[in-house]
């Protein structure tokens, strides 16, 4: 009996395997989590024809249904969980737009300006939200508390607008410090002390929405953790920079 051989889900799944991004310096819900499900919705993707462009799309719109909630509707124990799933559906779909691309063995500008510009509003959007929910249902005695979203968000885009200036950076300089790849040593803690900085755990965080008090400390603990970050970021994107500095200096020299 002549052998049909693997289905286009199973071919594309195993294609998308081999084809996966280095996981090193990944945290453990997007590494264990975001990845693997969007591996796989990409692959089913891929059998209807559906786009890079069409998946940031979705993504775009899971997101904004979320953020949306967030800022419109009084926190329930239900809206937390729509909140929640809408905004890990979106980062699941924000995932299979850049494996789709893989997959198709290109990528385009266009693709990438408009994943980027999504992320950026989302960024900025997210936290906004949680200002004006606090603004209207406060979890807080004090009006003070609002401080915390507020400087959430400014950390937040301060974040992405630095990894994306450090990309284009590193990419015009090629002498820049380069990443450590896959295959070096990684502690196999690290994934997991770098969840408080995982945009897809904070996704989940917003499964407790519906309980004020609580989701205020887990999210202003998500904040905390945010903002050490950056500056740990600050401080080795600066040093990064000087390296490359001092190289140049030495060549025109």
């Amino acid at each position: 009996m002549h052998d049909a051989g693997p289905s286009p889900y199973r071919s594309a799944l195993d294609r998308l395997r081999a084809a996966q991004k280095p996981a090193r310096g990944t945290a453990a819900y997007s590494r264990l989590v975001n990845r693997p499900v969007g591996r796989r919705v990409a692959a089913y993707a891929s059998t209807v024809g559906m786009t890079p462009d069409q998946a940031t799309g979705l993504s775009a719109l899971c997101s904004g249904v979320g953020i949306a909630m967030i800022a419109l509707v009084q926190p329930r124990w239900w809206v937390g969980i729509v909140v929640g799933l809408a905004l890990m559906a979106g980062y699941v779909m924000d995932s299979v737009d850049g494996q789709l691309a893989r997959l198709a063995g290109r990528g385009s500008v266009r693709g990438e300006w408009l994943d980027h510009t999504v992320d950026c509003i989302k960024t900025l959007t997210l936290h906004s939200a949680v200002l004006v929910a606090w603004f209207r249902w406060s979890p807080f005695d004090s009006s003070a508390a609002l401080l915390i979203p507020l400087g959430y968000t400014i950390v937040a885009s301060t974040t992405f607008f630095g990894w994306i200036l450090m990309w284009s950076l590193r990419a015009k300089n090629p002498s820049a410090p380069s990443a450590p790849v896959d295959g070096d040593r990684e502690h196999p803690l690290r994934m997991y002390l770098m969840l408080p900085t995982d945009y897809g755990a904070l996704c989940v965080a917003f499964l407790l929405l519906g309980f004020p008090s609580v989701f205020a400390v887990v999210y202003s603990f998500f904040f905390v953790a945010a903002a050490a970050a950056l500056a740990l970021a600050l401080v080795k994107w600066w040093r990064e920079l000087t390296v490359v500095d001092s190289e140049r200096s030495g060549i025109s020299g």
